[in-house]
């Protein structure tokens, strides 16, 4: 099987067998990490337009008078593609520094590949979540006042958070077994890392 074909196949294999395909993200061979590229850019993108489905910015998208449903699904494509290469490389490098802090000889790349993989049940919330979103309220998910608002809509938001949680699981396991971290390493570089994007998330507004 060519290696382009494997990672393909480790995108499903990472949510049933999880220190399987971190261990392999140990590989820093060129053609191995080359072949990790399109899966990466997939879960990039999907990752992206989950976090902004389930925003709350995106709860009010279609009270804007020039959206309708067309537009409202190319502009999460568009802000989901930026969001998610944002988030790739900001969370990242987040992880990267945390994670050199706490002994890591990791290099960059592989850590984002990690942070990529452990996305994974976040990519997949988009195809559980809005389906359900959509069947269950309509259009009424992208509009303020509709009818989500009640236990119905807090109970899908909740089922969004749950696979954000599976993420942060997976990156615990990344960080283990791709980046061979302790586990006091992990819990340090888990907490390092939360204190830097959030550091990140109030600078704007000190400035």
């Amino acid at each position: 099987m060519s290696p382009e074909r494997l990672w393909w196949r480790r995108l499903v294999l990472v949510l049933v067998r999880p220190r399987e395909v971190f261990a392999a993200l140990r590989s820093t061979d060129e053609g191995d990490e080359a072949a990790r590229q399109e899966p990466v850019l997939l879960i990039v993108l999907l990752a992206g337009m989950a976090a902004v489905v389930l925003s709350p910015a995106w709860r009010e998208v279609l009270d804007q008078p020039l959206v309708d449903g067309l537009s409202a699904a190319v502009l999460t494509f568009v802000f989901g593609a930026l969001e998610g290469a944002v988030l790739y490389l900001v969370v990242g490098g987040a992880v990267q520094l945390a994670a050199r802090g706490m002994g890591s000889l990791s290099g960059f790349r592989t850590t984002r590949h990690v942070v990529a993989f452990a996305a994974v049940p976040l990519a997949l919330s988009l195809a559980v979540v809005v389906p359900a979103a959509l069947l269950a309220y309509g259009g009424d998910w992208f509009d303020a006042g509709g009818g989500d608002e009640g236990t119905g809509g807090r109970l899908l938001l909740s089922g969004g958070l749950a696979f954000v949680a599976w993420s942060v699981g997976l990156l615990v396991i990344g960080l283990r077994d791709t980046l061979r971290l302790a586990w006091l390493g992990v819990l340090g570089t888990i907490l390092l890392a939360g204190v830097l994007l959030a550091g990140l998330a109030v600078l704007p507004s000190m400035l």
